[in-house]
């Protein structure tokens, strides 16, 4: 007999099935016994008589169970199986550290990233990764669409140059070697090649902050496009991203939003921007906080943007434009209008930064002269300028953080629900 998912039965009614699964709950009711099997798919409700094969095993056993499948209403799904014989394939004989067969998952963040691999199989824990991979799969869609090409950068690199944060420094083979804090050097070398490029992959930052939104490595969904005239370019694609994200979701994910709750984001067409230095008059004017003149935004500024976007636009994201050139990476590029600011942008999410991008340099010479002006070392940068004496095109880029997309899309108050197994501070199992 061929296995059955659980989400398959009610095509089997008056049929026998054979379900294989975990144990998710047994409830002993004297005469009539209930069973709840899940498996990838969901749950599925067993009337059992004879519980004698389970007497000696605790829930999250693996079993097989055959059984007759039934209409009813009451039970997961609308169907049961009844007449049920069953099999244990794999005994748990331990108390589980935290129950798992409730509704909603009970337990503290501490003691869940203590033993992820149990919370993990809880229904709701299920359904927020394959929220993360409908994420993934929107974002290759939409750019696979627009003519990119999805590529796969080198995370163990010979140098720490892009600068702004710290590297975790590993022995690779008798000399130093780092963790690569993103992709970004790469990708702009192969928009030389290719013109459009992505990529979907971890990075690393030795920052140590103990905070609820950061994490040392995450996923990062970058991007990089040549032959634009400026930032606003790479704004559009970013758009274009966040709503093919939003769409896929829709789509193909219904179920798991429901599962969680989820309201998906006002997300206009096109996204309101605001210039930096009139977001910081804003933010004086509005709130009396005076941040003019500081190089960055800080959180509970971002968060009062977020709300002002949502009241003025009735938009959950809002662009802010025109950083200090100081405060972004040398590779930026400056406006040529104001060279004090950036073609950079940032693209905050309900309050929060999600997006960083921007223009680069595409000129040898300015290279030169930017990594002068900020000390950098030209030995460690060779392989990079290279791509730069022999032509590059006019370029920018962004990169998405995939846990704080997460995060920020379902209300969660810390990151590292948001993150399979959380790389921070204290952590590095399991």
């Amino acid at each position: 007999m061929e296995r059955t998912l659980t989400t398959e039965i009610g095509q089997h009614v008056g049929e026998r099935v054979k379900l294989a699964g975990w144990l998710h709950r047994l409830r002993r009711l004297g005469g009539v016994n209930f069973l709840i099997l899940r498996d990838r798919a969901g749950l599925a409700q067993i009337v059992l008589e004879d519980v004698s094969p389970l007497a000696h095993v605790s829930p999250e056993s693996v079993i097989q169970v055959q059984g007759l499948v039934v209409k009813e209403p009451q039970a997961p799904g609308g169907y049961e199986l009844h007449d049920a014989q069953v099999e244990v394939i794999s005994p748990v004989t331990e108390a589980l550290p935290f129950p798992i067969h409730k509704p909603r998952l009970k337990v503290n963040l501490d003691t869940f990233l203590e033993h992820p691999i149990i919370g993990l199989r809880h229904p709701s824990r299920r359904a927020l990764f394959r929220l993360a991979a409908g994420v993934m799969a929107g974002f290759r869609s939409t750019l696979d669409a627009l003519g990119f090409t999805e590529i796969q950068t080198p995370k163990l690199v010979g140098a720490a140059t892009e600068g702004g944060a710290n590297v975790f420094q590993v022995d690779y083979f008798g000399r130093p070697a780092y963790l690569a804090q993103s992709p970004q050097l790469y990708k702009q070398m192969m928009v030389t090649v290719f013109e459009r490029v992505y990529e979907v992959g971890p990075v690393f930052r030795a920052e140590p902050h103990d905070t609820t939104r950061h994490i040392n490595e995450y996923v990062s969904l970058d991007v990089e496009m040549g032959f634009i005239q400026d930032h606003r370019d790479v704004m559009a694609v970013a758009e274009q991203v966040v709503h093919g994200i939003l769409d896929r979701l829709r789509r193909y994910h219904a179920l798991e939003l429901a599962e969680l709750g989820v309201t998906l984001p006002k997300a206009p067409t096109r996204f309101p921007s605001i210039y930096f230095p009139d977001a910081q008059q804003l933010i004086y004017e509005r709130w009396g906080d005076d941040c003019r003149g500081d190089p960055d935004l800080a959180p509970q500024h971002e968060r009062w943007l977020g709300e002002w976007a949502r009241e003025t636009y009735d938009s959950e994201f809002l662009f802010v434009t025109g950083y200090p050139l100081s405060k972004r990476p040398f590779y930026t590029h400056p406006n040529p209008a104001d060279p004090r600011y950036s073609n950079s942008f940032d693209l905050l999410f309900r309050g929060m930064e999600l997006i960083t991008g921007g223009q680069r340099l595409h000129r040898y010479e300015d290279y030169l002269q930017a990594a002068e002006t900020r000390g950098i070392s030209l030995e460690a940068l060779q392989g990079y300028l290279e791509a730069f004496r022999y032509g590059a095109p006019p370029h920018g880029g962004f990169a998405i953080g995939l846990e704080r997309f997460l995060m920020q899309l379902l209300g969660l108050s810390n990151i590292r629900e948001a993150t399979l197994f959380p790389r921070d501070l204290k952590r590095l199992t399991p």
